[in-house]
């Protein structure tokens, strides 16, 4: 892998990294219960990509 493949997949790690921990940081500042707060954290949690993207398709919408 050559470095530029390289730093650009850091690049992307980091970026999932920084939504998911932004998406976690909203479950927790949203008015779900607790249970609910812990479930959408977990998901998010361990399956980074796609529990962003299922939180923002499902989980943002019922919040507004």
């Amino acid at each position: 892998m050559s470095d530029a493949m390289s730093y650009f997949a850091i690049a992307i790690a980091v970026i999932v990294v920084a939504l998911d921990l932004l998406a976690i940081i909203s479950v927790f500042k949203s008015d779900r219960t607790v249970g609910a707060k812990a479930l959408w954290a977990i998901g998010i949690a361990l399956f980074p990509v796609l529990g962003l993207v299922f939180w923002l398709i499902a989980g943002m919408r019922r919040t507004q």
